[in-house]
């Protein structure tokens, strides 16, 4: 059984990433695990005012968050009525990523499905700072949900590499597991400025192409230097479902966010992304 994390601060988006993770493993026997970190200064004036002589901000602020995330996990089970999940309401009272890395150790989180967050005025989408932090700092694989974002069957998949680095089995796990789900391409696209691959970039192409050898998977080589723009371009024109990368030492995934900022790079990605993690646990 799949155990998936969704983390929620009760936004739009981030209830939209909800729905979109029941879409995703629809057919798959699944537990979900609703997590809303509290901060205290989420707590207003108000709720303080209703609050009796015996209750503390503590108990209050987590009995609030709880009940609402139980009517999230009401509406969920209404509308998508899928009797291969299970919901787990979870509220912690901590910093965010402590409060996600401690629920991903002690629930065996296989995936972490979070939504992006919206800026208020503007027609533009920026992954939220905690989105970030947990790219960086959680070992888990993360999937990004784009504001205004409609669940579609993943038909093709976009899996950057540019063959700098050898993966393990482990670290591609989670594509794959999603690969098969849907019966998904897989294009493995490679952007460089340089016609010729290095001895070490063919060994590690070929042993990629073993690591996908039970998916449909092919081979695409884009030539430029902007590898943004071309990676944008691309999804773009092939209406790509799903952008998979690794975060991971000299990967692609440090090339692209060595010159560009995440918040610039989501800003111009339409599809979910998928960023896979180090199971070394470094960088």
């Amino acid at each position: 059984m799949k155990r998936i994390l969704l983390p929620t601060d009760f936004s739009i988006n981030s209830l939209k990433a909800i729905n979109y993770a029941q879409e995703l493993f629809k057919n798959e026997a699944a537990e979900f695990y609703v997590l809303n970190v509290v901060k205290t200064s989420s707590f207003i004036t108000d709720d303080l005012m209703t609050m009796t002589p015996s209750e503390t901000l503590y108990k209050s602020l987590i009995d609030t968050s709880k009940k609402s995330i139980n009517k999230i996990i009401s509406k969920v089970k209404s509308k998508h009525k899928n009797n291969k999940h299970q919901f787990h309401a979870i509220v912690d009272y901590d910093s965010f990523i402590d409060a996600v890395n401690q629920q991903c150790a002690s629930k065996k989180i296989e995936l972490i499905i979070m939504g992006t967050k919206g800026i208020t005025g503007l027609e533009r989408i920026l992954f939220g700072s905690n989105t970030v932090r947990v790219i960086n700092r959680c070992s888990t694989p993360v999937l990004v949900i784009p504001s205004n974002y409609k669940f579609q069957p993943i038909n093709e998949i976009v899996f950057t590499s540019n063959y700098a680095t050898q993966y393990s089995f482990l670290e591609l796990l989670p594509l794959l597991n999603v690969s098969k789900i849907f019966n998904s391409k897989i294009k493995i696209v490679h952007i460089s400025d340089n016609d010729a691959l290095t001895q070490e970039q063919e060994n590690n192409k070929s042993f990629l192409n073993s690591h996908f050898n039970d998916v449909v998977h092919e081979f695409v080589d884009l030539k430029g230097i902007n590898i943004l723009a071309k990676v944008t371009d691309y999804l773009d024109k092939n209406s790509i479902q799903l952008l998979a990368m690794v975060n991971k030492k000299h990967s692609f995934f440090e090339r692209l966010f060595g010159t560009h900022k995440i918040e610039s790079f989501v800003l111009q990605i339409h599809s979910p992304i998928l960023i896979m993690q180090n199971s070394s646990g470094t960088n």
